[in-house]
């Protein structure tokens, strides 16, 4: 079995280099296992669930399977430390949410509406400046615990397995997991899955978002309790309701996604509706929970190869 202190000192340094250098700027694997999805999607697409099924079995288990034989293969630090700077995008997406602060404190409203687009999938050419704020915002929130703290968790309880598993199915999700005639059936299977597997992550971003910020923790937290089941995602819900009470700002609302879908969604939180400056202390507060995710998921990979 891998050496206890492989795990945990991998994910310490995959988290360090995502947040040193970021995603690849070009070569990216999850770019190419999105290819390869892509290419396989036409042999395996039929409007129904079980065919989704199939799809997501042969890629996440592709993928998972890659990440066991690679750890078997090359065991020690060094693998498990590139699959989690693979898997991870924090930096990258606090690039991209600073992009957006600084377009709106420009007043360049069409910029930041391009830009902020690069992170939801919503419809954005036509929202107002506080309307992109909250965009932004919901995806720091949402994203530092799909791209950071849930990847390392399941690197911390199954390592390179874990990390490429999840990746795969989260990628498929933002492929295949829509609304809409096409994927309605067959992207049910990654949307379903998707959910289960950031269950954990999503929790503890919520309780490391409270640990984050104590002053600000009861908010949080009754922002959690009393709004995150109205969210249509089992886990957008918690990490959005607690980041809306520990920033004390609005969430939630209207949201456009293409002519015939609109979306009426809770309002999270208690607080004004977010503004531009709310973006920057967004992406602080995800850079601390961040921090503490790694920290705290190092220990569990410790603890997991000592009882081993």
């Amino acid at each position: 079995m891998p050496h206890r202190r492989s795990r945990a000192l991998g994910l310490l340094l995959g988290y360090a280099l995502d947040r040193a250098v970021g995603d690849p700027r070009r070569g990216h694997p999850v770019a190419g296992f999105g290819a390869v999805a892509g290419r396989l999607e036409p042999i395996t697409y039929h409007d129904s669930r079980l065919r989704g099924v199939a799809h997501v079995i042969v890629l996440v288990g592709a993928a998972a399977g890659a990440g066991r034989a690679a750890e078997a293969r090359f065991p020690g630090t060094a693998v498990v430390a590139l699959c989690t700077w693979t898997v991870l995008g924090g930096r990258s997406l606090e690039r991209e949410a600073t992009a957006v602060h600084d377009h709106l404190a420009s007043r360049d409203l069409p910029a930041a509406r391009r830009q902020v687009g690069r992170l939801v999938g919503r419809a954005t050419q036509d929202l107002d400046a506080d309307e992109v704020a909250r965009a932004a915002v919901e995806s720091v929130a949402e994203n530092t615990s799909d791209a950071v703290v849930a990847p390392l968790v399941w690197g911390a309880l199954l390592g390179p397995a874990g990390l490429m598993g999840y990746r795969a199915a989260n990628t498929l999700d933002a492929m295949v997991g829509h609304h809409n005639p096409r994927y309605e059936r067959f992207g049910w299977a990654a949307a379903r899955t998707d959910d289960l597997l950031n269950l954990p992550g999503s929790r503890l971003t919520g309780l490391l978002v409270l640990a984050a910020d104590p002053s600000r923790a009861r908010a949080a937290w009754t922002s959690w309790r009393r709004d995150a089941a109205a969210h249509p995602s089992p886990n957008g819900g918690v990490v959005e309701s607690a980041f809306a009470g520990s920033l004390g700002i609005r969430l939630g609302g209207t949201n456009t996604y293409d002519v015939d879908r609109v979306e009426h969604r809770a309002v999270m939180g208690d607080g004004r509706p977010a503004q531009a400056q709310d973006i920057a202390a967004a992406t602080r507060l995800a850079g601390r929970v961040g921090l503490g995710a790694v920290l705290v998921c190092a220990v569990v990979a410790g603890t997991r190869g000592s009882r081993r």
